[in-house]
């Protein structure tokens, strides 16, 4: 029989946790907890009692549950639970909700299950940023993105608006510019464009058709591109463009152009050996899927 695997990780920037459950077989009874609970079921098949409704659960659904919530669940398909979630105290809650919508009042959301492409499209990659540590502010972007769909949708009443904000996109704009090869933070882009994050990242991602994050890891590629070009090596182009490590800039790089960093250099490094000719072009890709758009900056 598969083994049961409980993994839990707090995060010191969100000030949330995020968990993991692999194999789990048993049922849990009914109970509540006094925070809010966002998770995603990914294999198994259970039935869930919540706020005296019941569920069928499947992988793909999303759970929702308000602090005080009473649950329950059974396997239902003689196999095993993988599961992964956040838990979001209210206090951090109540400063979410005032980032998003401006009014600092508890989100209520309903219902307990929903099967939702866009908002799983911020849960999990999310999950896996917070889960292995990452020190990115695209980590902050998707909770925010995340929570603001759901409350949207399933929450309370969202501000439809987003407003234009051209010249504050422009300063944030011109900030990464300048500090790409730096560390920055969520915050630090909010101060210089004089937003609050909640209406930089929608404002943002409507003028230019991305997220900040995803605009930042264009800006490093387009940079690490032109490093290749010249000779350098993948780890020197990771380290100069300001990618956490070589892993991380191997897949971005992968993911954005289509060629490994290696590749993408070998390609040069074999034509100026041949004295000349032309240039094999690489092979574009859109942004990471969760920007909800194709659009590439090249």
């Amino acid at each position: 029989m598969r083994k049961d695997i409980k993994t839990l990780v707090y995060d010191e920037e969100l000030h949330l946790e995020a968990y993991r459950f692999e194999g789990i077989g048993r049922p849990f009874p009914n109970h509540f907890h006094d925070y809010y609970v966002i998770g995603f079921i990914e294999q198994g098949e259970r039935r869930l009692w919540c706020r005296n409704q019941e569920y069928p659960i499947r992988p793909g659904c999303i759970l929702l549950f308000n602090p005080g919530d009473t649950h329950a669940c059974v396997q239902t398909d003689g196999g095993v639970l993988d599961y992964r979630g956040f838990n979001i105290a209210t206090e951090i809650m109540l400063d979410l909700a005032e980032e998003i919508t401006g009014k600092r009042a508890l989100p209520g959301f309903s219902p307990a299950v929903l099967r939702d492409e866009d908002v799983s499209c911020y849960l999990r990659p999310l999950h896996d940023l917070v889960m292995n540590g990452s020190l990115e502010f695209g980590k902050e972007e998707s909770l925010l993105f995340m929570l603001s769909l759901l409350m949207q949708r399933c929450g309370q009443p969202f501000e439809d608006c987003i407003p234009e904000c051209r010249e504050e996109i422009e300063r944030a704009c011109a900030f990464m510019a300048e500090h790409a090869a730096e560390r920055i933070s969520l915050d630090q882009i909010c101060r210089e464009a004089g937003l609050s994050k909640s209406t930089l990242l929608r404002a943002f991602a409507k003028s230019k058709g991305v997220t900040p994050y995803c605009y930042l890891e264009s800006l490093r590629i387009g940079r690490a591109k032109k490093l290749l070009e010249q000779g350098a090596s993948p780890m020197e182009a990771a380290l100069q463009t300001g990618f956490s490590d070589q892993s991380h800039f191997t897949n971005y790089f992968t993911r954005f152009i289509g060629l490994t960093p290696g590749a993408y250099r070998d390609i040069f490094l074999k034509n100026d050996g041949a004295g000349g000719g032309g240039r094999i072009l690489h092979r574009s890709s859109p942004f990471s899927h969760r920007t909800r758009s194709s659009t590439v900056f090249q």
